[in-house]
């Protein structure tokens, strides 16, 4: 059974002749809304579609928490207006809007577009509620006094839910309401008397303002987030909402809002699914709206089909943590949905497959599972020309049209020119005589039978693919260990790629040669004349300064406690020491790990890294770092690792490694 069916049940065992289940998620519009925020949205939207298979009414609702104060400035709106600090502390949907010339009256107006906007291209129906307009107009009125009267059964509960005790007074003095001032706007109110009906409060804010606030008429108040929530699922009837892991936490903001639901609103507190942020590029995190990490779904968008991204939140157990990929991983998460795709199609899949892809389906459209991998390698060749590639797909026997790859076109150039532009495959204007002259002569020999065979013979692709392999048996006779042939065959592909594209690598070669015109190809491959004018002429390569990486981190990581202490023994048990840079290299097939070889002071060592996305090779040659010396070797993306380096990792940084100064020799002992 599916996760979301097991929530389902649950619901409809907890309130079995309930008419209609409702399913809650709510974001507050403090920014552009990431795809993390996303996972809200879609574990409610799951369980929705869950109760329907199940013949039950249900929809989702959806709150717009604009009535939220606002916290910070994200990062995209101080890059426009450098006057919005002067709103903190006021409710996002009396900021006005920070992007001249766009759509919506207010801040919140602005990003509650831009995501609704993005939304509705994954088919999903919700019902929404605005929260400035549900308080400002007096709905929740009867419900803001009624929590005042119970304000001391309140603070109980939520002290209860604390390790630290209370202050003296502390209980007395204590409100479940914040004023928004009419003078600045801000929510740096404090209410300093009370009258016993709870109708009436005096108030002083922070700018100075002093006034008198009747809770019975004024509405431009707001409870407590952990008061707010409760109130909201009794008014809604809500039986189901996910959140955060940490929302999920023992003594978290669910584990008190549950007591206040049931203690003080006499409502039975909704089923509850914590769920584990999402990753960027192979690393996990929380991403935030207002600190500038946030990628948003229309952004997703551009790289992922709905489908896809559905699918990834689908197969995914709301508690476990998974990637967006950036780098190639997204070639495979193609690979893996069509393939899910395919088996139920062709009436191949079990109930649980099944029930994973119910949930990614967008109604009125059909997603075709053309190998997004084979767009990207055949794409880049023919430089995304559309019936070129219809012609490439009519050779090697996919007859794919236009229409039926439309969708999966842009997002494979997008990710191609924008995220991978080092895998861009470009034939060369001329022959490459600096590789040719390197090559010995039986390798030369190969590429002059490839060029014959290519010339003269009409070919299948399987033949053709055969071939490619017969040559260089034929040239290297003599081999009989199968080990050095596939040595020879593997340097032999090595070899026509570098003279056809500059690369080691390419797309699967029987393809790419079968697939392109062979007339672009071939002069490629002939040797047989001599050097033109312009081949003989020298290449100057214009160097150009490598881009400064720019990187947005977030909020820092909580400061963790101080670990158990130890004794000195333990420590001089570990044996750290400085050690220099001597090589560093990317590991083939690794997307985070880098390959560092390194002077000890005794001899060299390797280790492996995940500091790739940090940190370029060019980058640590050189350097003198720390590494953990008599740490037990183990192995990471093929390569054995003899130890580890000391970096500092943080949400606010990323992984930053330590480095030593220059003057420290190399071998020195960290005490």
């Amino acid at each position: 059974m599916h996760w979301s069916e097991e929530i389902a049940q649950r619901i409809i065992n907890r309130n079995p002749n309930k008419e209609e289940y409702v399913c809650a998620a709510g974001i507050s519009p403090s920014g552009s809304i990431h795809i993390g925020n996303f996972r809200d949205v879609a574990t409610s939207y799951f369980v929705v579609r869950a109760l329907r298979r199940m013949g039950k009414k249900a929809r989702l609702l959806f709150s717009w928490d604009e009535f939220d104060r606002m916290r910070k400035v994200p990062v995209n709106v101080a890059k426009v207006r450098d006057d919005f600090e002067k709103y903190i502390g006021c409710p996002y949907v009396d900021v006005p809007n920070p992007f001249e010339g766009t759509e919506g009256d207010t801040y919140a107006a602005y990003f509650e577009k831009e995501f609704e906007d993005s939304i509705g291209k994954f088919g999903i129906d919700m019902d929404f509620r605005h929260q400035g307009e549900m308080y400002r107009s007096g709905k929740y009125r009867g419900y803001i006094i009624h929590s005042l009267k119970k304000r001391g059964e309140i603070f109980d509960i939520i002290d209860s839910h604390r390790t630290q005790d209370a202050a003296e007074g502390e209980r007395e003095n204590y409100y479940p309401v914040s004023i928004y001032c009419p003078e600045c706007g801000r929510d740096t109110t404090k209410i300093t008397a009370l009258s016993d009906d709870c109708l009436k409060a005096e108030y002083e804010c922070a700018c100075g303002h002093h006034g008198s606030f009747d809770f019975s008429v004024d509405t431009n108040c707001k409870l407590a987030w952990k008061i707010d929530w409760p109130m909201r699922w009794m008014y809604e009837g809500v039986d189901f909402e996910p959140g955060g892991k940490d929302h999920a936490s023992l003594n978290g903001s669910y584990d008190t809002s549950k007591d206040i639901s049931k203690k003080i609103f006499g409502y039975e507190a909704p089923l509850f699914q914590g769920y584990e942020f999402i990753g960027i590029k192979g690393t996990t995190g929380k991403m935030s709206g207002s600190s500038g990490l946030n990628l948003t779904p229309e952004t997703l968008l551009k790289l992922y089909q709905p489908e896809v991204i559905l699918w990834l939140y689908s197969k995914t157990e709301p508690l476990k943590a998974f990637d967006f990929c950036f780098d190639d991983g997204i070639l495979r998460q193609y690979f893996e949905y069509d393939r899910m795709l395919n088996e139920v199609r062709e009436g191949k899949a079990n109930d649980y497959t099944k029930s994973i892809m119910e949930n990614t389906t967008v109604a009125g459209r059909e997603p075709v599972t053309v190998l997004m991998s084979l767009l990207v390698q055949l794409g880049s060749v023919v430089d995304f020309n559309v019936p070129m590639l219809e012609t490439v797909f009519e050779k090697i026997g996919s007859d794919y049209k236009y229409e039926q790859f439309a969708d999966r076109l842009h997002r494979a150039k997008f990710w191609l020119e924008q995220c991978a532009p080092d895998q861009v495959n470009r034939l060369r204007p001329f022959r490459n005589w600096d590789v040719y002259e390197t090559l010995n002569e039986q390798e030369k020999q190969e590429i002059a039978l490839l060029h014959e065979y290519l010339s003269t013979s009409k070919y299948t692709l399987d033949e053709l693919n055969s071939q490619l392999y017969a040559i260089p048996k034929q040239v290297f006779s003599d081999l009989t260990d199968e080990k050095a042939l596939k040595a020879v065959q593997g340097t032999f592909f090595k070899n026509v790629y570098r003279l056809l594209i500059d690369k080691e690598r390419g797309p699967r070669l029987y393809l790419f040669l079968y697939a392109i015109e062979a007339e672009k190809y071939l002069p490629l491959l002939d040797f047989s004349t001599p050097k033109t004018e312009e081949e003989a002429t020298p290449v100057v390569v214009e160097q150009t300064p490598r881009e400064t990486k720019k990187v947005v981190y977030g909020d820092p990581d909580p400061v963790a406690p101080v670990k158990d202490q130890i004794e000195m023994d333990a420590f001089d048990a570990i044996d750290m020491r400085v050690c220099q840079v001597v090589k560093c290299s990317e590991i083939r097939k690794s997307h985070s790990c880098l390959k560092l070889v390194l002077d000890d002071g005794i001899g060299q060592r390797t280790i492996v890294s995940s500091i790739k996305s940090e940190y370029t090779p060019e980058e640590m040659i050189g350097k003198k770092i720390i590494v953990l010396a008599n740490l037990k070797p183990a192995r990471f993306a093929g390569v054995t690792s003899e130890g580890m380096l000391l970096a500092a990792t943080n949400n606010a940084c990323g992984c930053k490694v330590i480095f030593v100064d220059d003057s420290v020799p190399v071998g020195t002992c960290i005490h």
